[in-house]
């Protein structure tokens, strides 16, 4: 069983995931929203079907699974809907992500939340042990996005622009790893992360 638990996030193209990845290499158990966040709405669940009563049977595909480049379209373009759609997902989501980490074998957990700045932060998530932010520039932010997605720069521009501010994240943060440079320069910042956390965990420090 895993108290003590940490909520990591980051801004879109932040590295979040390749820091996922550092954890769970070092043995850490990883909980991820976007996974929970999928099984909120799988075919047949009651998140899908208030969804269906929230905004219509069209957000369906022919296979009865949520349309889900529909349903972000729709929602990107509506903050309303987004409203909605997250007052649906995002409890669920908050429920089956402490029950994960809780069950983890470990020292501690991670609980991998992109939106956690959008989503409440703290107030949200009062389970939280510490909040970890990857971050970079906003100019970086957007240099991954246009070589990485091969969208063009008024997208990019948005894509970064729907989320908290780099300062909103920042703001909730107990630790901030910086993600600026190369990708070999993450191990060893993650490795020193993994020791402070499993010292406050056993109450060391």
């Amino acid at each position: 069983m895993s108290d003590y638990i940490i909520g990591l996030t980051g801004g879109v193209a932040s590295g979040k995931s390749t820091v996922e990845a550092c954890f769970r290499r070092l043995g850490v158990a990883v909980a991820d929203a976007d996974a929970a966040a999928r099984e909120a709405l799988a075919a047949g669940s009651d998140g899908l079907a208030e969804v269906v009563a929230a905004f219509g049977p069209d957000v369906l595909g022919a296979d009865g699974q949520l349309d889900r480049a529909a349903m972000r379209r729709r929602v990107f373009a509506d903050p309303g809907a987004r409203q909605r759609l997250e007052a649906i997902v995002h409890p669920r989501v908050r429920t089956a992500m402490a029950a994960a980490c809780r069950a983890a074998q470990g020292d501690y957990a991670v609980a991998s939340i992109p939106l956690l700045a959008e989503g409440g932060g703290r107030t949200a998530y009062p389970w939280l042990s510490r909040i970890l932010v990857v971050d970079v520039p906003v100019d970086v932010q957007r240099t991954r996005l246009l070589r990485r997605d091969g969208i063009d720069d008024a997208l990019a521009r948005a894509m970064i622009d729907a989320q908290a501010t780099r300062q909103q994240r920042l703001a909730i943060a107990d630790d901030v790893l910086v993600n600026d440079g190369a990708l070999t320069a993450l191990d060893p910042q993650v490795a020193a992360l993994d020791r402070l956390y499993r010292s406050l965990a056993s109450g060391t420090r």
